[in-house]
Parts: C-alpha cells; structure tokens; sequence
C-alpha cells in the first residue's frame, strides 16, 4: 500500500466516532465524543473539532458518514430524523473548503456496508445487505461488488400499515425503525421491568433466562425478520449482516428473524440467504467512513 491515511468519522445520533484509516482498513488512531444535538450549529462545530483532533500533515482526505439521506450530486444531506442536519448547507463542499482537502460523502448504514464488505464479514459475497440497529435502523447494500450509492433507507421500510409513530423527525408510521432499534427495545423493556431497565440490560436478562425479556427479544426480531425479507425479495442478497450496538442482542433477535425470512423469502431465497452479525463491530461505519475518503481522492 502506499502509506496514505485518511480520517473517517461515522456520525451517529448519540456519539461521533472518528478515526485515522489506511488503506487495508486499519484504524491506527480512533477518538469517541458525545453528539452534539442542541442545533446545526453546534453539530457543525464538534465535527470540525473530531477532525481537527486527528489531522495532521499525513491526513490525504477526509470521509463522513452521517445517518440521513445523501444527495451525491449536490454534496447535501438530506432530512436526518435523529440529528439536526438538513439541506441548507452544501455539507461535503464546507468541510472541503473547511479543511483544504478532497471530502467523500455517504450515508452511515451504506459506509458501514462498504467497510463489512471490504474487510469484515461480507469480503466473499457478491452482493450483500446490512441493517445497523442503533439509536435508528440504517441500511446499506453492494450489489454485484459495488456499494449502492442511493438512499438505502432500509429502516424506513413499512412493516406494518398505520402502525407506531417512527422517530425523530420522520412523520410515517409502522417503520421499521420504530420496532427493531435499540430505543425501541428499550421502550419496550421499560414498559415490563420499569424506568431503570435499557436494551443492554434487557439483553443481560435474556442471557440470565428471564422470560419476560427472551419474548420482547423475540418480537423483535420477529419484526426485523419482516424487514429483512422484504429486501431478500429485492436484492436477492447472499448475505444480510446485521450491525449497530443492538446487534449484541445476538441469536435473541437473529434466530426469529430467520424463521420469518425463510416463511416470506420468494423461491426459496429465504432458505438460502444467511443473515450474520457485523464482524468490525462500532467500527464499521467508521472504517467504511475511510473508505469513503479514499474514494474521493480518484
């Protein structure tokens, strides 16, 4: 390789992860800070402080994964339903002019997608589907070895007609989003065990044995599993991984959602697709961020 570096910063609704990449995927510095999420303004200001951290002479491009629409043409994100990031700027163009160097752009779900792919645990298919189950539920696909470039808004996906409000700043009902994320399960843990009780704690007491938690878990991915067939009828995918922190819920939510795979996948691709968790961990959207960046050096 030829010892560039970029730096990759994968922007979620919580937290901003950014990160020095090289090209064999390597994550040679990574720094971690809470998302500012009181206006553009202040978002702006702590993506330019994740960069300004991590810059220095070495740095050849920049990537940024933000968890909303992207226009390509245009450099703009699109309505972002869990931070406060609209089209007003031209946001590729003002970190570019911010930082003096080439910026690539993409949506979160589709850079964590492009880094599974390249170096985790999609690197043998052909064409591949990822959900990041976070804060929201992103999407991403490669079909025939090339990342799908479009909006991929997998977790906007209607799973159920004039169901739960979705999140944020989106006005549909009965997404997916509004089911399978971790603020979803959390909702639901906290309706059966109290206030005190989180996703990761509804996942401790499915490990435990708890009843009550193993059957939200399973609902869950129930749920997902409506999802997850919809796009195998789609894209026909070798492979779906699944991402995000609330994919440690594991084989809870996975193994129901392959039963309802294999029930709605057309021509037995249900059967044959797998569905398996993200190999690069909270990693991957930022690592896919750098990916990104090397790209926009061509």
């Amino acid at each position: 390789m030829d010892g560039q570096r970029v730096i990759g910063v994968d922007l979620g609704g919580t937290k901003i992860l950014a990160g020095v990449v090289d090209r064999d995927g390597h994550v040679e510095r990574r720094r971690e800070h809470a998302t500012p999420v009181t206006s553009q303004d202040d978002l702006l200001a702590g993506l330019d402080g994740a960069v300004e951290e991590l810059l220095d002479d070495a740095v050849a491009a920049i990537g940024f994964g933000i968890p909303s629409p992207i226009d390509q043409k245009t450099g703009r994100a699109g309505q972002a339903v869990n931070i406060p990031l609209d089209s007003s700027i031209d946001f590729r163009t003002r970190m570019s002019e911010r930082f003096g160097l080439p910026v690539g752009l993409e949506n979160d779900a589709n850079a964590a997608a492009y880094a599974e792919f390249h170096f985790g645990a999609a690197r043998e298919a052909d064409t591949m589907v990822m959900l990041t189950l976070g804060t929201g539920c992103g999407g991403g696909a490669v079909l025939d070895g090339r990342l799908y470039r479009g909006w991929a808004e997998f977790g906007h996906i209607v799973i159920e007609y004039d169901g739960l409000p979705c999140q944020g700043t989106c006005t549909g009902r009965g997404h997916l989003e509004a089911y399978v994320t971790g603020l979803a399960a959390t909702k639901l843990a906290q309706q059966v065990f109290g206030p005190a009780v989180d996703a990761h704690r509804l996942v401790r007491l499915a490990t435990e044995g708890e009843p009550r938690a193993v059957d939200i878990l399973d609902g869950i991915g129930r749920r997902l599993g409506a999802g997850i067939g919809s796009l195998v009828n789609i894209f026909n995918p070798e492979l779906v991984v699944i991402g995000g922190g609330f994919a440690a819920a594991g084989d809870f939510v996975l193994d129901p959602a392959r039963e309802i795979v294999a029930r709605e996948g057309l021509a037995g691709a249900g059967d044959r697709v797998r569905i398996v968790r993200a190999e690069l961990g909270t990693a991957a959207g930022l690592i896919g961020a750098g990916l990104v960046a090397f790209d926009a050096l061509r």
